[in-house]
């Protein structure tokens, strides 16, 4: 036994498993008239279904059904996926990407760096910023970013129940050389994050050279900052039309969490990766999108072998689920920039946002090659529809110098925002995380 009464495992027992028994995945476009069939045999091991779900989700695939199994020593699950306009799956890369990651080769700890599409290797200096959100706070953190002269070549925001978490990637040679500038860099940042003086939310920031998947990263920090904890669902959760309960299944002893509402991209993400960073096992799912609607099953113990037991535990269960989901709903519009990468493009498109007084209450930033591509969620300071003279403003600010696309967010798409561009319209997806170097 393994100190605390745990069952003790041998690690290379698992690595036997895998050579003796090799997963064995399947991409078929035969077996179903409007979706590819994505299909995985595996060694069951604790965190797996996250691990194939991650990859769908950075590949931007849609799962419109899914079942899944892994009671027991084998963990067997079919998805049905699509493309971002509902079209199979035939772009060979892509289907090459899918065999490689969650093959055989995709579990050997060589290859692991590579096959998750948003982890960001050792050659990036990774800086986790967390605390109260307030206007105008990117656009700061940026400011002090770009001043330092670092270059910020990916990163994720998220803003949710007043807290904000912030992953950043800086690829300046000298980070890890340099640690005088690193520490005048947080000690500004701190500064920054610590001006709402909020003693319920303490500001933290973190330097790392290690592997992180951003999404993952961020839904736990907002976690650890408790933005679960606030009660009483939101205007986004109105629109979702989210409802979560849980039941017991006596027979199996299992707890039964069900998540219905509007269908998203990435809503299985969300759910599997906060049940599995609660230390829940998932045992059996079924996934159903009916569109506009989406129904998720889950089968459920705590890894002590527990299901649900008590109803704090189900409440703060629930609660949890709904931060998760909301966590990535944003109301307002959606703004896609391309420019050229330079130190200081993220620090001028803040700036020039701010100053048009729009507030960002999500970003992604990425770098593909030369070219720098971001999204930012945005809506004005008082959480209003953006109007059309305020594009307009922002057209002739940054139009002549990136490319520019505006979107409705789904949030509002039944609203009268304006959705426009000046340029061809196009995607971002995970196409710089797919192609990091690692």
């Amino acid at each position: 036994m393994a100190p605390g009464g745990l069952p003790y495992f041998d690690p290379d027992y698992e690595s036997l498993s895998i050579r003796i028994n090799p997963p064995r995945v399947s991409v078929d476009n035969d077996g179903c008239g409007d979706c590819t069939l994505v299909k995985v045999d595996s060694v069951n091991k604790p965190g797996i279904l996250l691990e194939v779900v991650q990859i769908l989700a950075d590949l931007d695939l849609i799962i419109t059904k899914a079942y899944i199994s892994s009671d027991g020593g084998w963990f067997m699950d079919v998805f049905h996926v699509t493309d971002q306009q509902g079209n199979k799956i035939i772009d060979n890369m892509t289907i090459e990407y899918i065999e490689k990651s969650l093959g055989p080769k995709g579990h050997t700890a060589d290859e692991s760096k590579a096959w998750s599409a948003k982890r960001v290797g050792v050659h990036y200096t990774a800086i986790e910023l967390v605390g109260r959100d307030r206007p105008g706070l990117l656009s700061e953190i940026s400011a002090v970013i770009a001043n330092q002269q670092f270059n910020v070549t990916a990163a994720g925001v998220w803003t949710h129940n007043r807290r904000i978490a912030c992953v950043v990637y800086l690829n300046d040679d000298s980070t890890s050389h340099d640690p005088a500038r690193l520490s005048a860099m947080e000690e500004q940042l701190k500064n920054i994050l610590g001006v709402c003086g909020d003693d319920k939310v303490e500001a933290r920031t973190n330097f790392s050279m290690g592997l992180t998947h951003i999404d993952r990263r961020l839904h736990q920090m907002l976690f650890a900052e408790m933005d679960y904890e606030v009660k009483g669902l939101t205007a986004e959760a109105d629109f979702l039309d989210l409802k979560i309960s849980i039941d017991p299944c006596l027979e199996k002893d299992y707890s039964v969490v069900t998540v219905r509402c509007r269908d998203r991209p990435k809503l299985m993400f969300d759910i599997v990766c906060t049940l599995t960073d609660m230390q829940y096992v998932v045992f059996h799912a079924t996934i159903l999108s009916d569109n506009p609607y989406a129904t998720q099953e889950y089968y459920i113990r705590h890894m002590d072998g527990s299901p649900v037991n008590t109803e704090g535990e189900e409440e703060r269960v629930i609660r949890c689920l709904e931060a998760a989901i909301l966590r990535r709903v944003s109301e307002g519009l959606s703004l896609e920039l391309c420019a050229k990468d330079r130190v200081g493009l993220l620090s001028e498109v803040t700036r020039v946002l701010r100053e048009n007084g729009l507030s960002v209450s999500r970003a992604g930033v990425t770098t593909v090659g030369e070219q720098a591509v971001n999204i930012f969620y945005v809506r004005d300071a008082s959480g209003n529809p953006v109007d059309m003279k305020t594009i307009e403003r922002l057209r002739k600010e940054i139009g002549h110098t990136m490319m520019l696309n505006v979107k409705k967010s789904p949030s509002t798409s039944n609203s009268t925002q304006p959705q426009a561009s000046n340029k061809t319209s196009f995607s971002f997806g995970s196409l710089f995380e797919r192609f990091l170097p690692s």
